[in-house]
């Protein structure tokens, strides 16, 4: 496994670190969870989860332990009076980091707030890894400083974790990355839902779903294209389900016969039965860093079809469960086709999911290394 001989080195060094991601919804504080769990399996190493104390992930009674619960903000208002608050906040998270004793730490996701946690943790003399995962903003983002405060938390970094070569080569291009930073490239394993469960065998219609944010970029419109160059099927049954601006591309979905369109934010709680729901899951995108959902779904023995933009290649190519085809709506029909003629008789167990993250924190343990090395030489400088 990738980083085992290095991460052994850690196992009596009792090594403290600090993964972090301060979204209330959506797939980061999973993430950063999900990392900080698999840090733990490796030995010798204890983790420090901060998440926001709103964070819907904590809601859940089998949600995970976190060790530094910090308030953010709801609406521009409050993300403002954060920033004005600066200089306390960051004081305020220096004495409790000290306390707790961190040797290094990890962005999961880069948000609005992350500047000040790194300025905390510079106080204090703590490198810095960040989890990029786009290089560019995507069409209809909501946040359009979003991608400018990650370049300044990368200049503000030590490493640069990537989750393929797609992301890292396109940092690379628009000056993103400060000069000799070293860059670490680690495929993005499933946002485990420990209920998904394996495909089943059913009578009726084939179950495609395509799920996530409904912005432009994701193809909508490729997708209703490519359904109505299918024509009205009755062995074909599709669902549409996320949260977006609603738009023509979802309009002619909802006309469509045998497709449901649910925009609405779905809670934590229900992606399991929404996965659990698909036989086929859809990625009709017309552009893409990597994809989440494709790792989740694959592990859960659906099949996926992506289109062949940005980094969806890399992710999905040996991928004996994925259909690649190209960002166009007769490519995209052609692969539908294909999957309602393949055999839906075969149930494969779900793969461990603990197990790929477990792969992955070892990764980012190889990646963070150097750093933990120049850490403990600094302090026996200090010491001696």
């Amino acid at each position: 496994m990738a980083g085992e001989p290095r991460t052994a080195r850690h196992r009596d060094a009792n090594l403290r670190v600090v993964v972090w991601q301060w979204g209330r919804y959506g797939a980061g504080p999973r993430l950063a969870a999900l990392l900080a769990r698999g840090l733990r399996t490796l030995g010798g190493i204890e983790t420090i989860l901060s998440l926001s104390s709103a964070a819907e992930i904590l809601q859940d009674p089998n949600g995970p332990s976190c060790e530094l619960q910090v308030k953010t903000y709801t609406g521009l208002a409050g993300l403002a009076w954060r920033f004005v608050q600066a200089p306390i906040t960051v004081m305020q998270l220096s004495r409790r980091l000290r306390r707790l004793d961190p040797r290094i730490a990890v962005c999961a996701m880069p948000g609005p707030l992350d500047l000040l946690m790194v300025m905390a943790l510079r106080r204090i003399g703590i490198p810095v890894a960040v989890i990029v995962h786009d290089a560019e903003a995507h069409p209809g983002d909501g946040f359009p400083l979003l991608l400018t405060l990650q370049r300044a938390l990368l200049r503000r970094a030590d490493l640069a974790i990537v989750l393929s070569n797609h992301v890292a080569s396109a940092l690379m291009r628009n000056g993103s990355l400060p000069p000799r930073m070293p860059v670490l490239v680690a495929a993005l394993p499933p946002l485990a839902f420990d209920s998904v469960t394996p495909p089943d065998i059913h009578a009726g219609p084939r179950r495609v779903l395509c799920f996530g944010r409904l912005r432009a970029y994701k193809g909508l419109d490729l997708l209703a294209e490519a359904l109505r160059l299918l024509g009205p099927r009755p062995d074909l049954e599709v669902r549409v389900v996320g949260q977006g601006p609603e738009s023509a591309a979802l309009a002619d979905l909802r006309a469509l016969p045998g497709v449901m369109v649910e925009n609405r934010w779905v809670p934590e709680g229900e992606v399991s039965s929404i996965l659990n729901w698909a036989d086929i899951v859809v990625l009709p995108y017309r552009e893409a860093s990597q994809s989440g959902i494709a790792p989740t779904a694959l592990a859960a023995r659906r099949h996926v079809i992506a289109t062949r933009v940005g980094g969806l290649p890399e992710q999905l190519k040996n991928e004996p469960f994925a259909t690649l085809c190209e960002p166009d709506a007769g490519s995209l029909a052609a692969a539908l086709l294909s999957s309602l003629n393949r055999p839906n008789d075969s149930v494969a167990p779900v793969d461990d999911a603990r197990e790929a993250w477990r792969g992955f924190a070892a990764q980012v343990m190889e990646g963070l290394d150097p750093l933990i090395s120049v850490t403990r030489r600094d302090q026996s400088m200090a010491n001696s």
